[in-house]
This record gives C-alpha cells, structure tokens and sequence, in this order.
C-alpha cells in the first residue's frame, strides 16, 4: 500500500535528522507532533542536497547533484517518488503549498558549491545565504503557520533573519572544515588566514542584529512551534556566545561545539521560560 511506503519516507527523512544533527532533533522533538514529521521532511531534503555538495568527494558530485535534482522535480509533478527523502519532502511541499520558487533558490545554492569558492561581495553573500538558508526557514514557517498566508507574511522577515543567523554562525564556526576541506570562503572582505578581532566583531554584530530580529518573531509563532523554534534559536545563540570569548586566530583552528550536556541544561532553562511565558 502506498501508505505503508509514505510511512517508510517518513522515518527516513526522521532517521537523516536524527542522524545527522543532534541539536536540531533536539529541536525537532519540542514541536508539536501534529508539526513534527513535516520538519523531519524538510530537514531531509536539504540535508540530502548539502551533502552531496559537501561530502561526496570520491564521486562526481556534480552528475549526482543534477541527478538528484531531476529526481527532485519529477517528485514534486508526480506526487511520489522512489527516493524515500524526495518522497516524504513532496508530500510536504503539496500539503502546505510552499512556494516553488523557495525550493529552486535553495538548490541554486547547493549548485554554487559545486564550483564556486568565494563570495566577493555583500550582494553574492546574501545572495548565497537567502538560497542556502532564508528559503529553508520559509518552507518550515510554512508548516509552523498552517498555510495562513496572512500569518506567513507577517513572519516572514523576522524567519528569513533567523536562518540567516543560524548560517552565519555554522560559517563562522567551521572556517577551519570550509577553508581547509572545501577551499571555500563565504564571508565578503575577509582575510581567513589572518581573521583579526576587529573582523570577527564586524561578523558577530552582523549576527547578533540577524538573532534580535529573529527572536521578535519567535515570540509571535504559533504555540505548536514557539518552544522548538526558541530552543533552536538558544542553541544557536550559545554556539555564537562561545565563539565571541574565542579568539580569532583560534576560531580557522578549531571547530567550536556545544557539549551534550550543555544542550540539556539548555534545554531545561529554555523550557522554563516557556513555561513562564517569559518569551
């Protein structure tokens, strides 16, 4: 049965999650469950994408990024797919209208990667970071609303601003595996091999500004996603905390982690402050 076979994506896309991210299972699970598995789909997609890009060095990335892409389109026409990730992702996609345009820029994005190392400029940076990030937070802003198209658009700034800053910090925190590994560069007018304080603030306050605009729209989501939401964004905000007390020659050396248990006490003071409605 069909259903039988939606349910197998569905763990999939669960299992990439839980694989993958601890922190962002974390999150996931303080969703409500009525949400939760559309999350787990999108996450699966993008992660999906990312890695090919990213991890797939012994293959031709580029012949099975196009190949997955194919696959991707054919998924959204025909309302199914044999590939268990793409299979889950069009279910979503379908069921709470999102945006075509939104899925295109987001694998614009993955495709930069395949050849592109440095961004010059403000404009090709955000323009990086709107396809790779912004879209992602649209597609689960559009679960977190239910499809209220009014509701969307009044979000849809302060969501943009909050994937922004959790890209901004992943950069930040893996100059070393980017530099080193990838030969990539994503932040504009910025010398990696000798990254200074002064640049590090200028990247930091960017952040921070992205993060205060972020949590403005937290505060109005709706109850199934505020809690999940707000512990991603306090996990994120710990990462960042972590990286201003760094230096910034330590910071290309060395990958910067939040510990497990760190994420649980998090997770606790986050809860009571949900709890107390002080968010």
């Amino acid at each position: 049965m069909k259903s039988l076979f939606d349910t197998v994506s569905y763990n999939s896309s669960k299992l990439v999650t839980k694989t993958y991210s601890t922190s962002f299972s974390l999150a996931t699970k303080m969703l409500y469950k009525s949400i939760r598995s559309d999350i787990y789909n999108i996450y699966g997609f993008v992660r999906f994408a990312d890695e090919i890009v990213d991890s797939f060095h012994d293959y031709d990335k580029e012949t099975l990024f196009n190949r997955f892409s194919d696959d991707l389109e054919l998924a959204l026409k025909d309302r199914i797919s044999l590939n268990p990730i793409l299979n889950s992702f069009q279910h979503t996609f379908h069921k709470y209208s999102i945006d075509k345009s939104l899925v295109d820029a987001f694998m614009n994005s993955m495709r930069l990667d395949l050849h592109k190392s440095e961004y010059l400029t403000e404009e090709e940076y955000k323009a990086y970071i709107y396809g790779s990030a912004d879209v992602v937070g649209l597609m689960c802003l559009k679960v977190f609303v239910k499809g209220d198209i009014e509701k969307y658009e009044d979000l849809k700034d302060t969501a943009m601003s909050l994937g922004s800053a959790f890209q901004k910090v992943n950069f930040l925190r893996d100059l070393k595996a980017d530099f080193e590994g990838l030969d990539r560069t994503y932040f504009p007018n910025t010398d990696l091999k000798n990254l200074d304080e002064t640049s590090k603030q200028v990247i930091i306050d960017d952040i921070e500004a992205d993060f205060k605009k972020g949590l403005s729209g937290i505060k109005k989501l709706p109850i199934e996603a505020k809690f999940g939401v707000f512990m991603a964004y306090r996990y994120y905000s710990q990462l960042l905390k972590k990286l201003k007390k760094t230096p910034a020659l330590k910071i290309k050396d060395s990958r910067i982690r939040v510990s497990n248990p760190k994420k649980i006490e998090l997770l606790m003071r986050s809860y009571v402050k949900y709890q107390l409605n002080l968010l």
